[in-house]
């Protein structure tokens, strides 16, 4: 019986951890692929970090964004490795917030090395945001927090 009780254990919590989403660590070669992505959706770029009040209060504008618009992809890219190198604090935070976009986390340790190669006018703040539209080349870049109907508004003026 005991063994049973463990098996099931066992398999409930390998279950568990499928669902939880789990955020890849790449480098800025990598994300500089992705944000080059020829797609027919505008894509939506957040870097944020747990411990930056702004960047939590509007993740749920992103969230809705994802879930609402399937002409928009969103990533969201967590810059937490830079002041601490635990992977596993975001993806607590990932877990606990219930986040269904794409997460990735910049594994880059210099910010002021690579910055410039995101946007020429990021001083490096954040919240920040790269909305880009593909198919025409427009780009938009925002280093502040959103607000309710800033995405949608800066989308339409991409397209």
């Amino acid at each position: 019986m005991g063994k049973i009780i463990l098996s099931l254990f066992v398999l409930l919590s390998s279950g568990l951890s499928l669902m939880a989403q789990k955020a890849e660590l790449i480098k800025l070669d990598k994300l500089q692929k992705l944000i080059s992505a020829r797609t027919d959706q505008i894509q939506v770029i957040n870097f944020w970090a747990t411990w930056c009040a702004p960047c939590v209060k509007e993740i749920p504008l992103f969230e809705r964004l994802n879930q609402e618009r399937t002409d928009v992809k969103v990533l969201l890219v967590s810059m937490d490795i830079d002041l601490d190198p635990d992977p596993q604090k975001v993806e607590k935070f990932i877990e606990r917030k219930k986040i269904l976009s794409q997460v990735v986390i910049l594994d880059e340790r210099n910010p002021n090395s690579w910055i410039g190669k995101i946007d020429q006018r990021w001083s490096g703040a954040l919240p920040a945001t790269l909305i880009i539209n593909s198919a025409n080349g427009r780009r938009k870049f925002i280093e502040h927090e959103m607000h309710e109907g800033d995405l949608e508004k800066m989308i339409e003026e991409i397209k």
